[in-house]
């Protein structure tokens, strides 16, 4: 990858496939910004991850901030090669209890500051004429998954967002492509099915592979698409899964 000149933002990096993902650049002497808004877990992670990694507290739900942040990151690191678009949040509701209020915050978190953060990254990776983004989606945007809907919309806008960008940014040297994740044994998905048997047992009867996935199966796509042995794929959305997205 010619690694020690490469610099990466992560969001979401303090936990989860963003820490995995973090672990996986680290290790492969990739300058790692870690951002979120969990400054405790930020710390943690980048302590743990030694001087390669950093970190820096930003809601990015606050879009009229994130031009700044781009811009203080890029003043400090130098220029951005790579940004991991991982952050977001889930809401389990039925669909008819779900407020407006309520929709327009997953999308906001998972849908429009990916686009306003990475149209802010792309200003600093036009400049130099390469650049590697990659965006994270979810079984949700491979079919219809129930008491999501919220959720189940921003990761379809993800897979959209990430081909039209794909398309137009590519010319200019930048690839965009997107990781779609089956259930990974993670905090957040062990919320979610240890307290839904059902639920749980309906996953994992539709994967082939018959178990879940772990953070680090994300991870290394996610390091692949950015390396350059993925230097002629773009506008792709990679299923790392154990077959969920095609099992019967």
């Amino acid at each position: 990858m010619n690694a020690q000149t490469k610099t990466a933002i992560i969001t979401g990096g303090g936990s989860g496939l963003g820490l995995a993902a973090a672990k996986k650049f680290v290790e492969n002497d990739i300058k790692t910004i870690i951002i979120g808004r969990n400054e405790k877990n930020l710390a943690e992670a980048a302590e743990s991850l030694g001087g390669n990694c950093s970190y820096k507290v930003f809601d990015l739900n606050d879009l009229k901030g994130i031009p700044g942040l781009v811009g203080g990151l890029a003043a400090e690191y130098g220029p951005i090669d790579i940004l991991v678009n991982n952050a977001g949040i889930n809401q389990k509701k039925a669909f008819t209890e779900v407020s407006d209020e309520e929709f327009q915050r997953v999308i906001l978190t998972n849908l429009t500051s990916v686009f306003a953060l990475s149209r802010e990254v792309v200003k600093y990776m036009l400049q130099k004429k390469s650049g590697c983004i990659i965006n994270i989606s979810s079984m949700a945007a491979q079919y219809g998954l129930p008491y999501v809907i919220a959720y189940s919309a921003a990761k379809t806008g993800i897979e959209g967002l990430t081909r039209a960008m794909a398309v137009e940014l590519s010319p200019q040297g930048i690839r965009v492509n997107c990781v779609a994740p089956g259930f990974i044994a993670t905090r957040m998905s062990a919320t979610a099915l240890d307290s839904d048997a059902q639920r749980k047992q309906k996953v994992l009867s539709r994967t082939p592979m018959g178990t879940l996935g772990v953070p680090e199966d994300v991870a290394e796509a996610i390091y692949y698409l950015s390396s350059d042995a993925a230097k002629y794929i773009t506008g792709v959305i990679l299923p790392v899964d154990g077959g969920n997205s095609i099992g019967f």
